[in-house]
Order: C-alpha cells, then structure tokens, then sequence
C-alpha cells in the first residue's frame, strides 16, 4: 500500500474506477463524448451569469432609489460602467484560457506569477463564492416559486433540499448530461429576455402596470443630487450579476479538444448575452419610468410593461424561476475542478482529484452538495439571509487573476503587451474598489463571516500541504530506495473457534509467512474457561500444525491483548515481518452485515493503532454455492 504526494496513483486500479483528471486538451480523448462542446458548456457553466440578470439591475436601481427619480436616470450609465468591466473580464479570461488551459482561473494565474500564498487566497475565495451561489440560487428560485404559490412557503428548506438533491444527482451522472438537461431551460429565459428587450424598444410606454399595483413604492424624494459614494454603491451592487463570469476559465478541461478554443467562444458567448441583456434591460428602465416596489422584481414589471399581463409575462417569470433554481450548476462544473487543482498541488485531499468513468469529480460534487445543503437548513432557505454573503469572493478572485495577468503580460511581452497590460491594471483596479466597497457596505450584515473564512481556508491548505510534505519527507519520495530484500515473516491469525474459516485463514497464513501462530483472547469468568478448554481439546484433535497461543485479559477487552502480544512479537523478532491475518465472513445480503459482531474490525484498530504490523483481512465469502458446499461437508 503506497501513497503519492504529487499526484493520486492508479497503480493497481481496477479497470471503471476512478482515476485522476485528463485535461483534454490538445487531441481527443478516449472520453471525449463525456465533455462539453461550447454550446454545452454555455448552459452548463453559464447559469449563474445568465440568472444573474434577474437580481443585477434590481440592485443597482434599488440602491439609487435612495436618490429619487434623479438617481433613477444614472441606471444606464452605472450599467453601462458594469457592462464596460464585463467586457475587461471577458477580455481578461480569454487570455487566461489560452494561458491555462489545464483551468483554475485566478488560481492558476496567481500560483504561476503571484506566489503560492496569493493563489490559495484566489481558491479560497472563489470556493466560497461558488457555494454560496448554489445556496443563493437555490433559495432565490423557490423563492421565486412560492411568490406564485404562497402556501407553499412553510415548505421552503424541504424544497430547497429537493432542488438540491435534483440537481447534484445530474451532475453525478456527468457534466455534458448536466448540459443537456439545463439547455432548454437557459435558451427559453435568453430568449425571453431577449424577446422582451426587443419587443420593450418598439413601445412607447408601458403597456400593463398590474404587476406593480397596490405595492408600496421603494423611490425616496427630495434628492436633486447623485454622490460619488452612492454610484460606487450602485456599481458595486450591480457588479453581482458578474458572478459566474469565471467559471468557464475554471473548467477548460471540462471541454472537448480543443478545449482552449471551444471555452474561449463560450467566454465571448456569455459576455455578449450577458451583455446585451443587462443594457437592454437597464434601456427599458429608463424607457419605462419604472420605480421599484415592495414584493415585486424589476424584472416582473418590465417584463408586464413590454408584454402586458398575459401568458408571456407568466413564460418569463416561469422561466426566471427555474434558472435562479437552476444556476447552481454552475459552481458543480467548476468547482470540483478548482478543487481537483488544489488535490494535486496537495491543498487539499488527493481524493478530490480522482475523476470516475463520466469524467465526473464525484467527491467535489458531493462535498459541494453537502456543504450547501447544511447552508440551506442553516438560513432557513431565506435568500436574504445569504445576499450580504454573496460576491465578494468573486471580487477577490476577479482582482488576484487581473493582476496576475498584469504580471504575465508583463514577463512575456508579446506585440501589444502594454494596452493588454493598462486593460488588466484597470479591470483590477475596478474590480478592488468593488470588493471594498460591499465588503463595507455589508460587513454588518453578515460579510464578516466571509472575512473570517477566507483566512482560515487559507490556513487549512496550509496545513495540509504540510501534512502530505511531512509524510512525503519520511517515505522519502523522488529519491531511489533502497532494493527490496526479504525479511522473516511472522503471521498471526486470532482465532475464536473452530471452522471452515479458522482453516481457510491458517492455509492463507502459511502461504504468506514462514511462521504462522494463531492467537486466541480467554476470560477468567467461569464460561469463558469452558470454551477456552474446548478450543483447546478440539485444536489438539484437529492437529493443524500451528501454535495455539492464550492471551489472558481480566476484561472483556479483545482488541488490546491482540495488539499487546503484537508489540512484544516485533520487540523479539526485531529483524522480521509481523502480519496479522483477520478472517472474517462477508455475508451474501447487505442486511446481514447488521448480524456481525464486528470482531474484525476491533481487532484491525486495535493492531493499526498501536503497531506497526501489516494487517491482512481475509474475507469468506458467504454465498449459496459455498453455504451448499459447507452443507455437504458437514
């Protein structure tokens, strides 16, 4: 039993397990069918960005509310500024696909040209990021549903669950199966929206305000004047609907060779949707005067304004719906391969680096899905309990990976390399405004947690960095061993009765050991003598060639003894191998594993806690043919 510390081993893997990650790129892969071609991979890892249309322009006109109907005429130039900064990242991540094709994002960028400290700063933050967005995509489309069915409110965390369970359970089955089934419900919400926008710029005024009536106005009054500080807020506000912007860089080998250019177009793709959509909803804000009001979305007025109240205001917000619940699949394709990066930089265990047969980071996607449902039942399934959590780590990432590629351009210089490298500087400098701005505005309001993880995620990749260095050190890896020899083997085999077991296990120790000794624990309680007698009287009849050793213990304890006697076999038979060879059976029906008494398995942690002995666990097979073939024997 080895372990690698750079990357998992395969050796010995039987063929369908799982094995590490095969980035794709270049040719095809043998499971290429199992990746993601670009239109793919803009329904799979682009829901958080496209839903984010539904929450973006509301926070920016919300926070310019405060300003009255003034403060409503800088929606467009605040969107313009935020569409401005998509287009740097989309820019920006263009680059970094090219440059990174293996993935990670900023946290490939920052480890190359930033240093090791800074890239788990950059992972930390978009780790969080991205489980807060399948918790925040989650409560906001069952929130979105029990708007329309109030009843169904007292149920909310229980469907939250069930989406969640819903969608992890996709996942597991693939990412393109993922893609597949997420493609319809993201081209009918771009298309709605679009259709929206388009069918919005040909009115002259809204066409139904039935959506808005009898709600409470949100608009302040008074205010002749915009300040700096609230545009800020409102830039920063906006710049939410950002969040999923990274996520294709994260995932390249998600997608089918070439990986880099098919990621490449679906980064253009979704900026340019991305883009279109957001100006032109922030176009029909202004067109339509609207105002925002208690109890209902922006988006539902525009999309009341531009349709009027029928069945296509229904097809939107039906459609809203069902991709804020579905966004989160989002951080399910690019999480588990940000988590599988920091696996074999050793930050994190290497089992999240092991992919399974759909080329799938099970354990990543389990983990996430654990993770976010404790969130889940933690908030109470309240999307604004989760809000003021939300972004900012995506502002950290954004900011590390802009200035990181100010770096690259920097050291490589190709033709050019100085506007690259302005047009990176500023995106950073954007994009750390943003992060200090709602990490202030809403450290109150619960951003303190994210403040307080970051570091101690940081801390925690760290740790066990030093963990597998530590272990490393001492197997000695990248030197050449010493050759292999051949030592004395001992094998002990603990036996309690007599039986087709106790005889397969000896026949094993033999085969394994040039000494084999058989172990048996006794009690001084009068009953216990009996049987120890018997064992005795039946092992001397039976003559098998093996010492039956007593083990005396005055308590009921039967692992101890065992690896007591262990201890003292290694201390006088220093030069020599000692095995312990546990038999036990292996029922033929799950259940019946309910009926063991677990001996085994006392007896294995006993000995790997406190020896060094190899621990062998000989399992018997309890099937119908080997229970009519013990049947005939008896």
């Amino acid at each position: 039993m080895s372990i690698d510390m750079g990357k998992p081993s395969t050796a010995g893997q039987a063929p369908g397990a799982e094995e590490p990650p095969d980035t794709g790129v270049g040719t095809p892969a043998a499971g290429d069918h199992h990746r993601l071609t670009a239109l793919q991979g803009l329904a799979a890892l682009s829901l958080d960005a496209m839903a984010s249309v539904a929450y973006g322009p509301e926070s920016i006109v919300l926070v310019l509310a405060a300003a009255g109907a003034y403060g409503m005429g800088f929606t467009l130039p605040v969107t313009l500024a935020i569409a401005a900064l998509l287009a740097v990242l989309v820019a920006s991540y263009r680059q970094v696909i090219a440059a990174f094709p293996d993935g990670g994002g900023s946290y490939a960028v920052a480890k190359r040209h930033l240093g090791r400290r800074t890239s788990l700063v950059a992972a930390a933050s978009l780790i969080l990021d991205y489980v807060l967005n399948v918790a925040v995509s989650v409560t906001a489309g069952v929130a979105a549903l029990t708007s329309a069915f109030p009843e169904l409110y007292g149920e909310r965390v229980w469907i939250c669950l069930g989406v969640l369970v819903l969608v992890t359970a996709v996942n597991l089955r693939g990412v393109v199966e993922s893609a597949k089934a997420f493609l319809v419900p993201t081209a009918v919400f771009v298309g709605s929206i679009l259709a929206m926008v388009v069918v919005g710029l040909f009115r002259d005024g809204p066409v139904s305000t039935a959506s808005a009536a009898g709600h409470a106005s949100a608009l302040g009054e008074g205010a002749t004047a915009v300040g700096a500080l609230l545009l800020l807020k409102a830039f920063a506000a906006g710049c939410s609907a950002l969040t999923g912007v990274e996520a294709v860089a994260n995932a390249v080998p998600s997608f089918r060779a070439p990986a880099a250019r098919r990621a490449q177009r679906t980064e253009v793709a979704l900026g340019a949707l991305l883009g279109v959509m957001l100006i032109g909803l922030s176009i029909l804000i202004g067109r339509f005067h609207l105002q925002p009001v208690e109890g209902v979305t922006v988006l539902a007025q525009l999309a009341d304004a531009s349709f009027g109240h029928n069945a296509a205001f229904y097809v939107v917000q039906f459609a809203t719906m069902v991709l804020l619940a579905l966004a989160a699949n989002t951080s399910f394709g690019g999480l588990p391969v940000l988590m599988s990066l920091l696996a074999r930089d050793n930050h994190l265990p290497h089992v999240f680096a092991l992919k399974a047969d759909r080329q799938v980071h099970r354990h990543g996607v389990v983990w996430l899905a654990l993770v976010s449902a404790l969130l889940l039942v933690c908030s109470g399934g309240d999307t604004n309990t989760l809000v003021p959590l939300f972004a900012i780590g995506v502002f950290v990432g954004f900011t590390i990976c802009q200035v990181g590629m100010v770096r690259h351009w920097y050291g490589e210089r190709p033709r050019g390399w100085q506007a690259k490298a302005a047009l990176n500087g500023f995106g950073a400098l954007l994009t750390g405004v943003s992060a200090v701005v709602v990490t202030a505005t809403k450290f109150t309001e619960g951003a303190w947690l994210i403040v307080v993880a970051l570091p101690l995620l940081v801390l925690g990749f760290e740790k066990i960095h030093r963990a597998y260095a530590e272990i490393g050190e001492r197997l000695e890896l990248g030197r050449v061993p010493q050759a292999p020899h051949r030592s004395r083997s001992v094998v002990v085999v603990p036996v309690s009765g007599l039986s087709r077991l106790t005889c397969q296990a000896l026949t094993a120790a033999r085969s394994l050991g040039d000494e084999v000794l058989a172990v048996t624990v006794t009690h001084p309680t009068a009953e216990d003598r009996q049987a120890t007698e018997a064992l005795r009287r039946d092992w001397e009849l039976w003559k098998p060639g093996v010492e039956l050793i007593e083990l005396s213990s005055e308590t009921r304890s039967l692992g101890r003894p065992v690896s007591a006697y262990v201890r003292k076999l290694a201390q006088t038979h220093p030069y020599a191998q000692v095995t312990v060879l546990i038999p036990e059976t292996e029922p033929a029906h799950l259940w019946q594993r309910l009926l063991q008494n677990q001996r085994g398995s006392v007896v294995a942690h006993a000995v790997r806690r406190d020896t060094d002995a190899v621990i062998c666990r000989l399992r018997f097979r309890i099937t119908a043919d080997a229970r009519r073939s013990v049947l005939m024997r008896l």
